[in-house]
């Protein structure tokens, strides 16, 4: 018989719901529907999750964000979901030679030659077709890595910092100070990924748009500021797959009553991926070619 979990190794539920961005609610139906997770409790009747059950819905919350649904995987094993989780990876994820050799260079720390075969695709295949074809495939590849504990902490910095690097300097020769629509990108303040943001401006400063981003973790009050007295006409926000999804629906509505109706909303990332019907007045962006989708409605809407 296994030993109990020491109270200081397991999680809160807050805590799960950081690491896992999945709705403390959500926890609680899938207990009382499938008898997955099952915490124990603390002197306080508080719920503790242990590292495995973690672990766990991790996996879970993958295989949801490539259209699995609970009732199919909720009850399944660890090394299940694993194997199901190799099976179903999106296509873009899957890995090809390319996708291959860069996961390679990421996971022997060889940050020159990964920044260098960067700039080589960036150059052959264009700002808007690298995003989508190299940053994205392998963005997802060091993901489902990380998943699987084949990327530590340390390489996907590294990944993340190199991709920054090169796309940050993409930008700037494609920027269009004077364009339309003029953009605020930024996050709310406990999301600190930026690559998503990073994504979404090279998608847009080749087709004109003027982008301004104000970086991470930026008080809605802050964001309402900038937006009012920049002149904006919309405020662009990424959310990652550990931001708590409820937290991100509840931070834009708030925001959305903050601002002036003149100033659009832009949410994009997969916290807020087919939220769309809970977000009313927000244009819920589901991946780089609806980026560009939303942009050519905002033109036709001004037009």
């Amino acid at each position: 018989m296994n030993a109990p979990t020491p109270p200081e190794a397991a999680f809160s539920i807050a805590a799960v719901e950081r690491d896992t961005g999945l709705a403390k609610d959500t926890l609680r139906v899938w207990e009382r529907r499938y008898g997955f997770p099952a915490p124990t409790r603390d002197a306080n009747g508080e719920r503790l999750y242990p590292p495995e059950q973690v672990e766990k819905l991790r996996l879970i919350r993958r295989l949801i964000d490539h259209g699995r649904r609970p009732a199919g995987v909720v009850g399944a094993s660890i090394e299940e979901l694993a194997s199901m989780l190799d099976s179903c990876l999106c296509p873009e994820a899957a890995s090809t030679g390319r996708e291959d050799g860069l996961l390679q260079l990421v996971r022997l720390h060889r940050s020159v030659e990964l920044n260098a075969a960067l700039r080589q695709a960036l150059m052959k295949q264009g700002l808007q077709r690298f995003v989508a074809d190299t940053v994205a495939p392998l963005a997802a590849a060091v993901g489902e890595a990380w998943m699987r504990g084949e990327v530590e902490v340390p390489e996907e910095h590294l990944f993340t910092e190199q991709v920054q690097n090169v796309l940050r300097s993409a930008i700037g020769a494609h920027a269009t100070p004077g364009g339309r629509p003029r953009v605020l990108l930024t996050t709310f303040p406990e999301e600190e990924h930026v690559l998503g943001l990073l994504m979404a401006e090279a998608m847009l400063v080749p087709e004109g748009v003027a982008c301004l981003s104000l970086g991470t973790r930026t008080p809605l009050a802050d964001i309402r500021s900038a937006a009012v007295s920049g002149g904006f006409d919309i405020v662009g926000l990424s959310f990652s797959i550990a931001y708590p999804a409820r937290q991100a629906i509840d931070g834009l509505l708030e925001l959305r009553a903050m601002l002036p109706d003149g100033i659009g909303i832009w949410a994009g990332g997969a916290a807020v991926r087919d939220k769309q019907k809970r977000l009313p007045g927000i244009r819920v962006v589901g991946g780089l070619d609806d980026t560009l989708a939303a942009l050519r409605d905002w033109r036709t809407e001004k037009a």
